[in-house]
């Protein structure tokens, strides 16, 4: 579903203020989280605060959690990839500013992050997991309030004027559904002029593997190894939260280490190798697990320990790496007229990772599941999904630079 967000950015922004759809997007994210909170209240479900300390969920259906997470995962895609294009149209193609821009960013975003963290666990012990969440949508709202604020950029307004006559001209009798049809086929246009940058030439043709797969490896980590490990060994998901704040403060790190040696470092490779080094470190999980014990606090905190170093590394690859992809393609001239190359390699690449992650995450967590009922415990699994898939990519992250 983030790839039909970012399909369905195309027609919008050509109607609408890219400012606009961007708050729409977050307004309607921030809408799905509500309708959890009223649907979970609406069926019976109560704040553990309210219910003697005991967790109290509602009757639905949570087979309903698959329609509104597709719309969720739509405003997602949305944001994200203008996120991941937009630096360039603020700093230009100047590779030290982009760095510097996108290492700030990424510290304030793991600043919010790491607090966000930090705080879950407080409100899931007071409120419950069906209720922790109650902060979300009036972040949201801000956020969206924040963007509707934004001025323009600073496009000449006779550019702007001549765009705003062609885009007139263009969707004046022309039916919405019929420009999202053309935007489908834009993005895939778009997608496979990026693999064709990508595998066409020398100096992008391991952007894949170093890009793409090591994001694959650092959501895995925090939305699937850190899970399991919570539910399955220490009997409390609450505790998933206190490792991906080891993780977001990992992040934090890298992108500060980014930030400091902008000058000093040109190159994104030495940030990508260190980066595959530390996803070794994983090997550590499966041999902690059997001391763990379960419902103390403190087994988290010394798993997000291990977590830093290992996101310090995706962070600070991530962050250079994107500047330098930036900075690369800002000037290639691209022949096709009607797609960017910066918009196609990111488009390849980002639509890359979602099909990865959707594939090996669903069947890897079956895995999980299916050793879990056979064993009793989950060693077996982190091994394997931990252990020997972080080296494989650690492997092909090496090759690859």
């Amino acid at each position: 579903m983030q790839v039909i967000g970012s399909i369905l950015i195309a027609p919008l922004v050509k109607k609408f203020p890219t400012r606009s759809v961007l708050a729409t997007a977050i307004f309607v994210f921030g809408s799905i989280t509500i309708l959890f909170l009223i649907i979970d209240a609406a069926t019976g479900g109560k704040p553990r605060i309210a219910n003697g300390g005991q967790l109290h969920y509602g009757t639905w259906n949570p087979n309903a959690l698959f329609p509104l997470y597709m719309i969720s995962g739509i405003s997602y895609g949305m944001v994200e990839l203008i996120r991941r294009i937009i630096p360039r149209d603020i700093v230009g193609g100047d590779v030290q500013k982009l760095r510097k821009m996108d290492a700030i960013v990424h510290i304030l975003y793991e600043v919010a992050g790491t607090g966000g963290a930090l705080l879950s666990v407080k409100m899931i012990k007071i409120f419950g997991n069906n209720f922790s969440f109650l902060i979300t949508p009036p972040l949201f709202v801000c956020a969206g309030l924040t963007w509707i604020c934004i001025d323009k950029l600073g496009h000449g307004e006779e550019s702007e004027k001549e765009e705003g006559e062609e885009d007139e001209r263009s969707f004046g009798s022309v039916d919405y559904m019929y420009s999202v049809t053309i935007g489908a086929k834009a993005f895939a246009r778009s997608t496979y002029k990026g693999a064709i940058i990508c595998f066409a030439h020398r100096k992008f043709i391991w952007l894949l593997p170093g890009y793409s797969f090591a994001l694959y490896g650092h959501r895995y980590l925090e939305n699937a190894i850190s899970p399991a490990i919570a539910k399955r060994i220490m009997l409390d998901s609450s505790y998933s939260q206190i490792m991906v704040c080891g993780s977001n403060l990992g992040e934090l790190f890298g992108a500060l280490f980014v930030l400091i040696t902008t000058t000093a470092i040109q190159t994104p490779l030495p940030f990508l190798r260190f980066d595959a080094l530390a996803l070794l470190i994983v090997w550590a999980l499966p041999a902690y697990s059997h001391h763990i014990q379960p419902h103390n606090a403190v087994y988290a905190w010394r798993i997000a320990a291990m977590f830093v170093p290992i996101s310090m590394g995706w962070a600070a690859g991530d962050v250079s790496l994107a500047a330098f992809i930036q900075a690369s393609l800002a000037r290639m001239e691209s022949s096709d007229s009607q797609v960017s190359a910066l918009g196609s390699v990111m488009a390849f690449l980002y639509s890359s990772y979602i099909i990865i992650y959707a594939i090996l995450g669903s069947l890897l967590g079956t895995y999980i599941d299916k050793v879990f009922t056979a064993d009793g415990n989950i060693y077996r699994a982190l091994v394997n999904i931990g252990g020997v898939q972080f080296t494989v990519l650690c492997a092909i992250i090496i090759a690859a630079t």
